[in-house]
Formats: C-alpha cells, structure tokens, sequence
C-alpha cells in the first residue's frame, strides 16, 4: 500500500532533500486537504509543500537581514489551482492562452501504443510533419501515425531533436534506464562549487531586495522561479534570444514584476553583454539542457568565474543523468513517460494528462527554493552555488507522495467563476 502523505510531510521531505532545520517547520501554517483537482495524485498536497518550502525560505533570507521571524500559511486549494494557473489566464480582449498547432496532441499507431507530439513552437511542428511525410493536418497526421510502431518513432523523432513522447506505464518506466538514473537522484541539489566571501543582507523592504537574477528559461518552470524571486523583492531580467519563439501568455504568467531584454548568445557581443550582466548578478537562472550554455562559455563553473558568489540555478526535463538527460522535453511529455499520464486516464481509451501542468509548476518553485536557500549558505558561508533540478526528478517525487484512498467521482476541474477569488488582474 502506497503511504498517502499530507501536506506537512511533503513540505519536510523537500527540507530534508536539503538539509534545511526541520524546526523551520513550527513557522508554517497549512489548511485544507485534496482533493481539489480531479486526480488521485496529490496536486494540491504536493503544491502546497514546495509553495510553502520557498514561503520559508523567503523568511529566512528576512531572518537573516532583520533578525526577525516571519510565519508562513497556505492553502491546499489555492496550491492546486495554482499548479494549473496557466489555464485561468485572460488576456484583456478575454481571450485565453494561444491556440497550438491544430495536429499536436496523442495518437495511436500500427502497434496500439500511444504517442504524444508537442508542435506549439513552429520549428517542432515542422520537424515532426518532415518525419512523418505528411501534411499539417490533424486527418493526415493520424493517418500517418498508424503506419507506425510507436517506440520506433519516439525514437525516430528524438534522433532528429523533436519533442514527442509515447505513453509508458509505471511499471514500463521503472525499467528505463533513464528511469533508473532519476531514481538516483534526489528531488533537488544544491552544491558548492566555488569559493568567495560570505555576503550578508543588507537593509532592504523584502527579503530578497537587492538581489539581482537573470532569467534565461521559457515556458513555465524556468519563468516560475524567477517571477517566484521577483514576487519577495529581487530584480529579474528575462533574457531571451530575438529568434527563439515563445507563448504569448505564458510569458504574461510568468513574467509578473520583471524586466526583460533580448540577447543573442550566436555572436560575441551578445555574449559579451551577458558577461556583463553575469558579474553584476547574484541568481543566474536557465533552463537549457545539460551543456547548452556552457558552449556559448557560460557554463555554472565559467558563470562563478566571472562572478564569484553566484548562485547558478539549472533546470531541464530529464535530469542531469542517464541517456536521456539531453532529450528535450515538457511537462506534458514527462508525464507521459514516468507513467502519470497511464495511471490518470485508468480504463479510459484515448490518454489524459494530470488535471495540471505541475511538474513545471513544482519545479519553478523549487528552484526558487534552491535559489534562495543557497543564497542564505552564501549570506553565511559565502560560496558560489549551482542548483539543480529537473521534471523528471519532480515527477518521480510527485508519485513518492502516494496516491489518494478516497472516491473522486464528485470532483470536477474548477471553472474560471469558482476560482475567481484566487485571481489577480494586472
């Protein structure tokens, strides 16, 4: 039988991950219980934790900077709708987030087995349709599809840089290689990899005031933990390159309370800008697989050359080992893989993704938390940091957490009027 953990358990096993005083945890208060979400994983119980692990990373950064002691509370509802908060957006003509690509989506192929392609940017949507030999409809698409055995063109697609992913089930995953280097990771990192002086707080309105972040990420995870840093007092800058796509609204998601510029890593001003930037920054945040910035010269030891006492935060989907840990990926892929996608549409035909884009919510707040939990060992300790987390590593924990033993027949995904005391307008 799976333990069915609360949310006090998730929040001290993610302090523990890391070493943090458990007696952090008398500073918090949490309310409420799942379900809220029609799901028997545990989104809001697991929301709920890592919200509340950088609420009290948050006070400490204010402990150290004032001496005094801030409590924390949150509730289990608001954590899970906020692990799907991209749903709720609107923009100011009522629309909602950005149509994608009208083939992206599951299908099945000659085998039986699922598959699921992700074509939101355009450079994907292309590449897959090359692959396939087919027009860019969703008819000629799934026509094209059943010709194949699944695993084959996941394969297929991955060798050509693409985002696809075939629906495995738990057991499957657990026999992965891949599976089995995240399982020897643990939910977060954080290491010392270099030398300098502690850097103590100085006076300052928020916690992280004076802080200074670059944001190089896109999408969700990454953008999280910098809008997280902006939300308790740092300056962020998103850094983006001018040819590389986006999604309109997740960008305005994410993007509250931060600066934002382009920068092309292809040449070497751009670069030099970036190490002008760098040495001047306290988190330097991306989202790239392993390696990819590091051969523009801006790797998590080069960027604690330039500045001594950073804090270098590292997301990507897979994690840092085994052979998949230069795939790329997105939430909804990873689900896919590590079998949550399996266990969420049970006896259903066609698959269905976890009722929320958590693991890239969960993995921005974590790395928020891993950021500002180093930057306290750098206020004490002094030290550059690299942090490093991953959804793969978050899906893994998110199963760790157990499963829920009550029905959830009667639970619905709440609407926007029902969530309408959560939202905010900007």
């Amino acid at each position: 039988m799976i333990r069915e953990f609360n949310a006090k358990d998730a929040l001290a096993d993610i302090l523990s991950n890391v070493g943090v005083d458990p007696s952090m945890m008398e500073r918090i208060e949490i309310t409420g219980t799942d379900p809220i979400l029609p799901s028997k994983f545990l989104i809001g119980t697991a929301g709920a934790g890592v919200i509340g692990a950088t609420g009290l990373a948050a006070s400490e950064l204010w402990r150290l900077r004032t001496g005094r002691i801030q409590d924390v509370s949150i509730d289990v509802r608001a954590a899970a709708i906020g692990m799907r908060a991209d749903t709720y957006l609107r923009k100011a003509d009522n629309s909602a987030r950005d149509k994608a690509t009208p083939f992206g989506g599951f299908y099945k192929g000659k085998d039986g087995r699922w598959i699921l392609l992700h074509c939101n940017f355009p450079h994907h949507a292309a590449g897959i349709l090359k692959v396939l030999g087919c027009a860019g409809e969703r008819a000629a698409v799934a026509e094209a599809i059943s010709t194949w055995n699944i695993p084959e063109l996941e394969a297929t697609c991955t060798e050509a840089g693409l985002v696809v992913a075939m629906v495995r089930s738990n057991e499957e995953w657990a026999k992965h290689p891949q599976s089995l280097a995240v399982d020897a990771l643990p939910l977060i990192e954080i290491e010392r990899i270099g030398d300098s002086p502690p850097e103590p707080f100085m006076e300052g309105e928020r916690p992280l005031s004076g802080i200074r972040a670059l944001d190089l990420t896109r999408v969700i995870a990454g953008p999280m933990c910098g809008r997280t840093l902006a939300e308790h007092g740092a300056d962020v800058m998103r850094v983006v390159g001018p040819h590389l796509p986006f999604v309109d609204s997740l960008v305005i998601d994410t993007g509250n309370g931060k600066l934002s510029t382009h920068i092309d890593l292809r040449n070497e001003t751009g670069r030099e800008t970036l190490r002008g930037l760098a040495s001047d920054t306290d988190i330097f945040c991306q989202g790239y697989r392993p390696g990819g910035l590091g051969s523009y010269g801006f790797s998590p030891e080069e960027v604690a050359k330039i500045r001594p006492g950073v804090v270098y935060v590292s997301l990507c989907a897979y994690g840092r080992a085994g052979p998949w840990s230069g795939k790329r990926g997105f939430d909804t892929l990873v689900q896919c893989c590590t079998g949550l996608v399996n266990e969420q549409t049970g006896d259903e035909e066609i698959p269905r993704h976890v009722p929320a884009q958590l693991l890239d919510y969960i993995t921005g707040y974590l790395a928020a938390f891993g950021g500002m939990t180093a930057l306290a060992r750098r206020a004490e300790h002094g030290g550059s940091y690299l942090v490093r987390v991953s959804l793969c590593q978050t899906a893994h924990w998110v199963k760790r957490l157990g499963r829920l033993s009550q029905d959830i027949g009667h639970v619905s995904v709440p609407s926007l009027e029902d969530v309408s005391d959560l939202m905010t307008v900007s």
